[in-house]
This record gives C-alpha cells, sequence and structure tokens, in this order.
C-alpha cells in the first residue's frame, strides 16, 4: 500500500548515522601463504584503516592490530600499497606495514606471543613531512624490504625526491637514515614499486615525471639485480610521453605483462624485455575497445594478476570493470560468474583461486573469491548486508546523453524510490547532479548509501561521467585536455537540462554537487554565466576554487603541474587561468551554496575555501560554511559525515521548499 507525498517529504530508515558507519569499502588485498589480508575502514574508530586477516582455511576474518595502529600513508597524498608480507619457516608470516600518524614502515609476527610492531625506519621530526614508505616487497631472503621512499628535502611540498629503497628488517635503519639502502637515483619523479621476476634476477616498476600525470605517459623501467642487490642495466622496455602504462608483473617463463593504453585503450600485452621496440614490439593479448585497467591515483593498485598456471585474471570492460580470466595464448576471456558488477582494483592470487572486491548496484563492495579451476564465485569476508529493507535502495539507469556539438555523455540515474511513498500526481521530482572527483576518474555504478539517503527521501541523483572520465578510452578522457571548467560544466548541464525537458526532473528544483575536482565543477556550474538560472542551488566539499593558486603551491606535488594539461600552461595562458576560476566569477553567483572543507587538507586546502568566500560575501547570497578540524582530503570520520549529509540535505530542503523536520536546520547567513 503506497501513500501519496511531495517528493523530498519521505519518510526514511536510512539516516546519517547509518550511511557514515558504512562509508568506504576493503583496500590494498593481497595472499600470503593462502591467507588474505586487506585493509578496511573504520568510521567511528576516528577513520583509521585497519589490517584484516582471513585464515586460509577461512572462516571469520579477524583485525591484526587494535587501535590507534592505522595502516595507511600518504606517498603522493593519495596514499599507496601499505603492507606487504612474507612467510616463514617458523612463527607464522612476518608483515610490514606503514602507521598514518607516523608514517614510519613497521615490521610485525603477528603469530608469535606478546609481539609488537617494531619500527623500521627513522621517525620523521615533521610528522607530515619527513620520510613516507609504500607499495613494499618483503624480501625475507635478503632481510630486506623493497619499496618506494619518499622524501621531503624542504618545506614546499614539491621539495621531494622519490626513490626505490632497501630497508633492512632487523630495525637497524630505525634509528639511522644512512642504513636505508637507496636502489635508484630519484631521477624520476614518481614511481612504483618494483615487481620482483619469478628467478630473483630482475625487477620491473612504472615511473613518470611532471609535467605529466600517469594517464598521459610512463615508462616501465626494468634494471637487473645483482648478487649484492643492487639494481643495474637500468633500461626502458616500454611507454612514452605518450602511453599510459599502469601495472606491469613478470609473467613465469620472464616475460612482462602490462597494460598500455597504446591502441587509445588500456589492454593487456606481453612483452620480451630484451626486445626492441618497447609497447611496439608486444604482442596484444586480448584486443578489445575496452579498459584492462585505469589511472594510477593510488601507488600499487593492481587490475590484473598472472596465475600459476600462465592464465591471467584481469579486470576490464566499458564504463565498468568486471572480472574475467584471460588465456594468453588464444585471447579467449571468461568472465566470473555472479552478481558482481564492478570490481575495485585490487587483486590477490592464491594457487588457483583470484580474489577481489566487488560490489552491484544491490549490494556494497565485499571480497570475492573465484575458484578458477571450477569457476565458482563466492563471498568470503566483508558481505554485503541489508542495513534497511533492498525496497529502499535505488534502482538505477545507465543512460547516454547528447552533449555539446553532438558528444555522447554517460550518466548514471537515480530516480526517486520508495516502497510505501508516490508523489502527488503531476509533481516532478528534484534533482542533484553529481559531478566526482578527479577529475580523471569515473563514477561506479555500485550500491551507495549516500546515493540512497537522497532517493529514499524523494530527490534524484544523476552522477555524470563527463568527458575527461576514465572508462570510455583515450579519446574520452581527453576532451578535457584545455578544457577543465568547460567540458565537464557543459557535460553537467547538459544532463540536467535533458532531464528537465523530458520531463523527469523539475526544472525549479535543480540542484549540483560535487568534491575535490566535483567541488570544481559544482562551483564552476555555479559561477558560469552560461548556466545562471539552471542550477536553484550547489554542494561544494573540499574543492579547486582559484586556479592561479592551486598552480603556484597550493597543493601537493602530485597534482602541482596537474593544471598544464587540464587548462594549459600558466605562463601561456594566465587569462584562462583567472576567467575560469570561481574566486574571480563570484559576480555570477545568484543561488544559495554549502561549501564543507577539511582543514586538514593539503591537496585542496582551506585557503581556497577563505578567499572565494571573501569575494561571494560582497553578493550577499545565502551560504553555509563548514570547516571540520582533523579531516583532510575527503572525509573519514563518522560524526564529519554525519553532519556534512544532514546539512546537504537541510539546504535542499530550504532550497525546494521541503518541509523536514528530521534533520538540524542548515544555517544560512547572507
Amino acid at each position: 500500500m503506497t501513500t501519496q507525498a511531495p517528493y523530498g517529504t519521505w519518510p526514511s530508515p536510512l539516516d546519517a548515522r547509518l550511511v557514515a558507519a558504512h562509508d568506504g569499502r576493503p583496500e590494498f588485498l593481497g595472499a600470503v601463504a593462502g591467507e588474505l589480508w586487506w585493509t578496511e575502514p573504520r568510521p567511528q574508530e576516528g577513520g583509521r584503516r585497519a589490517l584484516m586477516r582471513l585464515p586460509a582455511g577461512r572462516g571469520a576474518a579477524v583485525s591484526v592490530l587494535p587501535p590507534p595502529w592505522n595502516v595507511r600513508n600518504r606517498v603522493i597524498e593519495y596514499g599507496g600499497l601499505p603492507w606487504a608480507g612474507a612467510p616463514r619457516a617458523e612463527g607464522g608470516p612476518l608483515l610490514v606495514f606503514t602507521h598514518f600518524a607516523d608514517q614510519r614502515l613497521y615490521a610485525c609476527a603477528p603469530d608469535e606471543p606478546g609481539a609488537e610492531p617494531r619500527p623500521l625506519t627513522p621517525l620523521s621530526e615533521v610528522a607530515d613531512a619527513g620520510l613516507r614508505w609504500c607499495d613494499p616487497v618483503v624480501l625475507p631472503e635478503r632481510g630486506e624490504v623493497w619499496c618506494v621512499l619518499e622524501e621531503f628535502t624542504g618545506p614546499a611540498p614539491t621539495e621531494v625526491r622519490r626513490l626505490l629503497a632497501a630497508v633492512p628488517l632487523d630495525g637497524s635503519a630505525a634509528g639511522d637514515r644512512s642504513r636505508v639502502r637507496e636502489l635508484t637515483d630519484g631521477a624520476d619523479r614518481f614511481l612504483t614499486g618494483p615487481r620482483i621476476s619469478p628467478d630473483g634476477r630482475r625487477a620491473a616498476w612504472i615511473a613518470w615525471s611532471h609535467p605529466a600525470m600517469p594517464w598521459d605517459g610512463t615508462l616501465v623501467r626494468t634494471a637487473r639485480i645483482t648478487d649484492g642487490g643492487e639494481l643495474t642495466d637500468v633500461a626502458v622496455a616500454a611507454g612514452g610521453p605518450e602511453e599510459s602504462v599502469p601495472q606491469v608483473e613478470w609473467a613465469q617463463d620472464g616475460a612482462l605483462l602490462l597494460a598500455s593504453d597504446l591502441s587509445g585503450w588500456w589492454n593487456l600485452y606481453r612483452l620480451d624485455p630484451e626486445a626492441a621496440g618497447g609497447t611496439a614490439a608486444a604482442r596484444p593479448l586480448c584486443a578489445r575497445e575496452e579498459e584492462f585497467a585505469a589511472g594510477i591515483w593510488k601507488v600499487g593498485q593492481r587490475w590484473f594478476a598472472p596465475l600459476p598456471g600462465g592464465l591471467i585474471a584481469t579486470l576490464h570492460g566499458r564504463g565498468a570493470l568486471t572480472l574475467g580470466v584471460l588465456d594468453p595464448e588464444t585471447g579467449e576471456l571468461v568472465d566470473a560468474a555472479g552478481p558482481w558488477t564492478e570490481w575495485a582494483p585490487t587483486l590477490a592470487v592464491s594457487d588457483s583461486r583470484v580474489t577481489g572486491v566487488a560490489a552491484s548496484p544491490r549490494s556494497s563492495y565485499e571480497i570475492v573469491e573465484l575458484d578458477t579451476r571450477r569457476g565458482h564465485s563466492r563471498v568470503v569476508a566483508s558481505p554485503h548486508e541489508d542495513q534497511v529493507d533492498p525496497a529502499y535502495y535505488p534502482e538505477p539507469l545507465i543512460r547516454a546523453f547528447t552533449g555539446p556539438d553532438g558528444r555522447e555523455i554517460h550518466a548514471h540515474i537515480y530516480p526517486p524510490h520508495h516502497p510505501e511513498r508516490t508523489a502527488p500526481d503531476g509533481e516532478l521530482p528534484p534533482y542533484v547532479v553529481w559531478a566526482h572527483g578527479g577529475p580523471t576518474s569515473r563514477a561506479p555504478l555500485v550500491l551507495d548509501l549516500e546515493i540512497a539517503y537522497f532517493t529514499s527521501r524523494g530527490i534524484g541523483v544523476a552522477e555524470v561521467n563527463y568527458g575527461g572520465s576514465t572508462g570510455y578510452g583515450r579519446a574520452y578522457r581527453e576532451r578535457l585536455r584545455e578544457q577543465w571548467g568547460v567540458v565537464d560544466v557543459e557535460d553537467c548541464a547538459a544532463v540536467a537540462r535533458t532531464l528537465a525537458e523530458e520531463g523527469t526532473a523539475d526544472r525549479a528544483r535543480l540542484a549540483i554537487r560535487g568534491g575535490s575536482a566535483g567541488g570544481w565543477t559544482s562551483a564552476a556550474s555555479l559561477t558560469s554565466p552560461a548556466f545562471s538560472g539552471l542550477y536553484a542551488c550547489g554542494t561544494v566539499i573540499y574543492p579547486i576554487l582559484d586556479l592561479r593558486g592551486w598552480a603556484e603551491g597550493e597543493t601537493h606535488d602530485f597534482e602541482s603541474r596537474y593544471l598544464e594539461s587540464l587548462i594549459g600552461p600558466l605562463a601561456d595562458y594566465p587569462a584562462r587561468y583567472r576567467e575560469r576560476s570561481p574566486v574571480h566569477r563570484t559576480q555570477y553567483l545568484s543561488v544559495p551554496f554549502l561549501l564543507l572543507q577539511g582543514l586538514d587538507d593539503v591537496i585542496c586546502p582551506p585557503i581556497q575555501c577563505e578567499r572565494f568566500l571573501e569575494q561571494a560575501e560582497e553578493r550577499a547570497v545565502r551560504h553555509a560554511y563548514i570547516a571540520f578540524e582533523g579531516e583532510g582530503h575527503g572525509f573519514r570520520r563518522a560524526e564529519t559525515m554525519i553532519r556534512a549529509l544532514e546539512a546537504e540535505l537541510s539546504l535542499y530542503a530550504q532550497t525546494f521548499g521541503i518541509t523536514r523536520a528530521d534533520i538540524p536546520t542548515l544555517e544560512l547567513s547572507k
């Protein structure tokens, strides 16, 4: 039995506390002696990442380290693979990991009675600078762990060097930086951890340097490992300035397996490391207009993994990534059975089993194991549990819209949905356009309780994978080259307008929201004279608002020259930097907005918001600014997420003329 009630007023069991408690997903999955290990979010424990362990015989997963241990690092600020392990003949596995609070590398033997983590690397004088480590490989036979070292050499975020380093497992470097062996010379600005060949004689890794981002161009470097553990004969095996290789692995026979977008799509290749000609000499393993990888946002992400018998477990797809098993000899690709439609970039292999992290529009991310011999898939850990009746979940639509010049725009549409409420006849629903972060990223089609929070109350959501998004080939993502603030804004507007014109959404109750690069798109949309009057309000979360400030030292090293491809070199286009920046277009602000910011954010720092507000206050536009202490780029604490989500709903309620008594009223000032 359904009851009529205006859109936006519907009651919902999905409150902000429930949404916050289930934010995040398992990450950085790996196998050690048949056991599975990964990190898992703990929003209600201050946002720490717990290290989880699932025994080889399966059963229940357990947290390996109690609070306050936080298995996470800040390499390139977005972090990277924070742990690695190796089996031992006695005493159980040896684990190494990075602890977020001090960024040190630690070792732990969790099966030894009374064992406590012991530091392997020096303590930096400044916790958020100094030395950072990630993407480790434990080499017991050498008594070392090899990893990426990020070392700050001065106070500026760009005064930094990165290299491959060997850290002694005996702890002798914990108080002596000179005990860390430097394996590379630091000439590359960015690099991944080493991948060691099966015979232990060669290493391969990925490197790139400014101004390229890793989805623009990377190099695959290889080297021989001497008996003394030095890297010699360093060479470039593949890649180039216009070729992105986001992952490389060794096959059992010593060949290199890599993902490259040489064809315009990230496909898999097999390469003899001694062959001349780089990727051009490689053999494509499954040539398709699909993506078999994505951009490196976190060092150590893994889209494919070789299996012992020569097969390759790989993610692939167009606009989504699913798990398949590839026969590299025949090119045959067989997908894993099951309801999962999106797999995260993390895979673990143990014998004939491959394990990943997968979700669907009806289930959150869970850890799924595929038995490649039997073809059976099953959830082995972090199972999805319906926190409310699934009837309250949204029923999304995959759609393609037409933008300027007839270009195709990909989006996921989540109409309002409630098992016991319908709107009065003739009423159209409000919609919020969501712009994802990155911007060289995409929004996956999975169950997101934050989206369900709105749709179950009668507010629709449109997630736009605007031009520049990954998942649709290199040409699609390069639509944003020098067009950031144009193409993304136009594409979001085209989706919003189409929804209104076709009668799906209420033209007078459209909003836009986004975080990080999505916050930029949201703010750029609200300050665009071309789209004045399209949106009734907007939510802007830890955004970029002043391009020149961001380009001249107000962000971290990884993205410090990102704008050269997104906008163009500052020296060549200074006017463009000013004209597109929302901070210089506040005269076009005319609708209410909510600005949310973490005070510890070094990627999009608070100064950007403060500068924008100084200009916006002259416009006397109703707005609210909420800054959160202890939060960085991406909110992790439950209390932060609760307040942010309720404030956003209150903004929409006030703007759209919706009465709700179940949330605090957001104070909007002029």
